[in-house]
């Protein structure tokens, strides 16, 4: 089941001005910063309880987020629902008719497990359901 707003993200095409913005200008509190190799994407979190602000830039100039940042110059990429049961949850939706992604839910940051619905199943709206490792996230 959808238990939460875990997270919005924001993809940003200098990763460190983006960094130092979010933490000097508007006085974030800086988590830290994550690889996601099977991603081929950068995270930078940063928590604003009850959720948090997730920069996400391209590892190494590749992958969706370069694809992305081809078209636009940054801005909101999607939001993230937290889910206590991401397998139950993609069947229910899949059975509703959603489109995702992938077929299956992934390796994400801080040891996630995340899925993409298809924006074209959302009104045009990337939405990311993960579900956090057994010690949190």
């Amino acid at each position: 089941m959808i238990t939460a707003l875990d997270h919005i993200a924001i993809a940003v095409p200098d990763f460190e001005a983006a960094i130092k913005r979010f933490m000097e200008d508007f006085g974030l509190e800086f988590k830290g910063t994550e690889d996601v190799a099977e991603a081929k994407t950068s995270t930078a979190f940063f928590p604003l309880p009850p959720t948090q602000i997730e920069l996400v830039h391209p590892l190494n100039g590749e992958g969706p987020i370069a694809k992305y940042l081809e078209k636009k110059p940054g801005g909101l990429h999607h939001i993230c629902f937290r889910s206590d049961n991401i397998v139950e949850d993609v069947e229910r939706l899949k059975a509703k008719g959603y489109q995702f992604l992938s077929d299956a839910p992934g390796p994400g940051a801080h040891g996630c497990k995340v899925i993409f619905i298809h924006p074209k199943s959302c009104d045009g709206v990337l939405i990311e359901i993960n579900q956090p490792a057994a010690d949190g996230h």
